[in-house]
């Protein structure tokens, strides 16, 4: 298939002049190495180092950006499992993808499975009904050799550093064996314990019980708060830069441990009400934020996103399935309470992300802009895409700079999109620092400098490498 390659300026500004100081930066940081501070790649696609199945198991398989606009264009997501003995083949899987393809024209998806099938495998034929088996063909044909493998591909992609998603009693002996096995790059992992701090949690009181256990702690607030420390403590003997939490409302509130005390044993007894739970969200996000001025984990809050939000999906496939939503989302009051008390703390670190564009400007700029402790998240799931990234640019700039970003963030399970989607960012980038040179704004030099500091200098800044 030797259809010509991909535009080289593609995502560039059209305008010829600003292109041309566009692609100048771009290609200062094109082969940089990547910074993946979080992610959601595991660890065992690393250690074990097995080729891929087949084109779906690449390029499908759990990529909720491609199977939830399969499924609102009446596809089943059933039909998007390979299962013999329901006569569903990988390559009946790739044909349904492909009879849809025209489906993605302009969404960020499909931009990255395109960069994929090019950068990867070399592919530039479009995907479509008439083409799907001749594709489908090639990838098979190029997944057994060696060099596609996933530690090459690792090392071809050039990750210089990599986090991934793990649970607090997750023994992490997996990280421990990639840590020995000589891969060039570190893989590290994050603290993720939203499971044990969310009363709202499915099992939330084996959950606790079961980290009490590990830990050999009492069951009382301080035992609780000790054996999430014992554990943070374990994640960074293994490596762990930051922790992850998930929540839907941004909301802190910080109790004396009298109160803690009572909350959390009406939480595990199962008898708090809502608003009771609320608060016992509210101030382990204060305690988690006490724990990273303690140890020096970076803490990110990734919130304002509804899970689950089709009963019957989840029902039939479960959580992570394509039908979490966002909701709207407000920072400034619900996150004082927790910079009240820690805001001003000169080692700690919060990267706070958003769904909601509505709070880049009107929030999170300003916060950034005032609080040495805060960062801005890149654009982050629904919005890590080349028009969302500029707006980003555009909303928070003015205020907080490029000092006060957090470099990008792939947050992917989809390890072969890597590479993609951080090119797509360096582009942007590139495209926004050249419309600023050419309008007199910034001088050439200085956005030399802040093209090379977006991907190297400024996460290893905010994630402490």
């Amino acid at each position: 298939m030797t259809s010509p390659s991909r535009h080289p300026a593609r995502l560039l500004p059209v305008d010829p002049t600003t292109r041309a100081v566009a692609l100048d930066l771009y290609e200062r940081v094109a082969g940089s190495p990547i910074i993946s501070p979080h992610g959601h790649v595991p660890p065992s696609l690393l250690l074990d180092d097995e080729p891929y199945a087949d084109p779906v198991a690449l390029l499908v398989t759990g990529d909720h950006y491609v199977t939830r606009l399969l499924h609102a264009s009446g596809v089943d997501l059933a039909d998007l499992v390979v299962d013999e003995a329901a006569g569903r083949d990988a390559r009946t899987v790739w044909r349904t993808l492909a009879a849809h393809w025209h489906r993605f024209a302009g969404t960020a998806s499909g931009y990255w499975i395109e960069e994929e099938l090019d950068g990867v495998f070399g592919i530039t034929t479009p995907l479509g009904p008439d083409t799907a088996d001749a594709i489908y063909d090639e990838i098979t044909a190029a997944l057994v050799r060696p060099e596609f493998r996933p530690r090459a591909l690792f090392e071809r992609f050039g990750i210089e550093f990599l986090a991934t998603t793990d649970d607090p009693l997750d023994d992490l002996s997996e990280h421990a064996a990639l840590a020995a096995s000589g891969l060039p790059g570190r893989v590290v992992p994050t603290f993720r314990p939203d499971r044990y701090l969310d009363p709202d949690a499915v099992g939330f009181a084996g959950n606790v019980e079961r980290l009490l256990a590990a830990t050999g702690q009492p069951g009382d607030f301080a035992g609780y708060l000790a054996a999430l420390e014992d554990r943070r403590a374990h994640f960074i003997r293994h490596g762990a830069v930051s922790t992850d939490h998930g929540v839907e409302e941004v909301f802190t509130v910080d109790l004396d441990p009298a109160e803690g005390e009572r909350l959390f044993q009406a939480v595990v007894a199962g008898n708090a009400s809502a608003g009771e739970r609320r608060a016992f969200r509210g101030h382990m996000l204060v305690q988690m934020a006490r724990m990273s001025v303690a140890d020096g984990l970076v803490m990110t809050i990734h919130p304002g996103v509804l899970r689950n939000h089709s009963s019957a999906t989840h029902a039939r496939f479960g959580p992570d399935t394509g039908h979490d939503i966002p909701v709207a989302t407000e920072f400034t009051r619900g996150i004082r309470p927790l910079l009240e008390r820690y805001g001003l703390e000169p080692h700690f670190h919060l990267v706070l992300f958003a769904v909601d564009e509505t709070t880049s400007s009107r929030d999170l700029a300003p916060l950034a802009g005032f609080y040495p402790s805060v960062y801005l998240g890149a654009p982050w799931w629904f919005l890590d895409a080349p028009d969302a990234i500029a707006r980003h640019r555009a909303a928070v700039t003015e205020t907080a700079g490029f000092s006060r970003s957090s470099g990008f963030i792939d947050d992917t399970r989809a390890f072969l999109s890597i590479p993609a989607r951080h090119d797509t960012a360096r582009r942007v980038d590139a495209g926004f620092l050249a419309r600023l040179v050419v309008e007199g704004r910034v001088r050439m030099d200085a956005a030399e400098r802040i093209i090379d500091d977006l991907v190297d200098a400024i996460p290893r800044e905010v994630f402490k490498l």
